[in-house]
């Protein structure tokens, strides 16, 4: 039993009745939010009899699993034989840069070539990191000058993609505070200069959230949709002690479905988001 769940278990146990207003409390500092809260509350309350800690996290499991897509499909190269294009976005902190590589190297092992953009050029550090990712993990790192145009890096980076036939570019982007207006402006200069050689570029924007920040996640997906329209999730900081809940908050309010999950450092622990393994291993 992962870390939610047990912790939920180990707390309705041995208790002669429940407390509910404490229940509701637990499940919402999940940041699973308060509907699905209060409907597992409802759900429990309704089945006349005394509850006990099993029935508790099967119906927090059987809620969680109805509020996330049972199904997406797999990041496929295109049929066109153009790039397929990843925008990778998000606030400093969330293993941003880090998720772009781990992605490149998950892309790398289903058979797919791939180009990572260190899109991130105001910070010399994320530059350098990428570097560090791409030699570890033996996929080529396109960079500009230190303090260059970003767009103008990701333009030359998708023409050598092109010219080269690669099959999916990633775009590593700078960390940027969700309430800074200018530098999310410059996320949408990034997507209109990706389309100048491909009208259909970029065809997935992911948001790096870390699990542990809880609502200001939310924040995050909210803003960051606005300034560059979001295709899914890329939950990081997975790693048992963390709360996987504002995934489901983030798709139920949003429709923005976790795509992938990072449990830990290593390059290994990236995961193609999978309903059941989430319900059942992560949270």
């Amino acid at each position: 039993m992962a870390g939610f769940f047990k912790s939920l278990y180990n707390k309705v146990t041995n208790r002669a009745e429940i407390d509910w207003d404490e229940l509701e409390a637990d499940l919402i500092a999940a940041d699973l939010g308060v509907r699905v809260s209060m409907e597992i509350i409802d759900d429990l309350q309704q089945l006349g009899r005394k509850v006990n800690a099993e029935d508790v996290v099967e119906s927090t499991r059987k809620h969680i699993a109805l509020k996330l897509p049972p199904y997406l499909a797999a990041l496929t190269p295109r049929e066109d034989g153009m790039p397929f294009v990843i925008l990778v976005v998000g606030v400093n902190g969330t293993g941003k840069t880090t998720s772009s590589a781990k992605l490149g190297k998950w892309l790398k092992g289903q058979g797919h070539s791939v180009l990572l953009v260190a899109a991130d050029t105001f910070r010399a550090a994320a530059v350098e990191q990428l570097q560090r990712w791409g030699e570890r993990l033996d996929i080529p790192v396109v960079s500009g000058n230190p303090n260059a145009d970003p767009s103008s890096v990701c333009f030359n980076a998708h023409q050598q993609a092109i010219s080269q036939g690669t099959k999916f570019l990633i775009c590593d982007t700078a960390g940027r505070l969700h309430t800074r207006h200018n530098l999310m402006e410059e996320l949408g200069k990034i997507r209109r200069t990706l389309g100048k050689q491909d009208e259909s570029a970029p065809h997935q924007t992911l948001l790096v959230v870390d699990a542990s920040t809880g609502s200001n996640a939310m924040h995050q997906a909210e803003a960051f949709h606005k300034a560059a329209p979001l295709d899914g999730l890329i939950v990081t900081k997975l790693d048992g002690s963390s709360k996987g809940g504002i995934a489901v908050s983030i798709y139920e309010k949003l429709s923005i479905p976790p795509r992938f999950i990072g449990t830990g450092e290593e390059p290994e622990k990236f995961l193609a988001f999978d309903r059941d393994f989430f319900v059942k291993e992560i949270l």
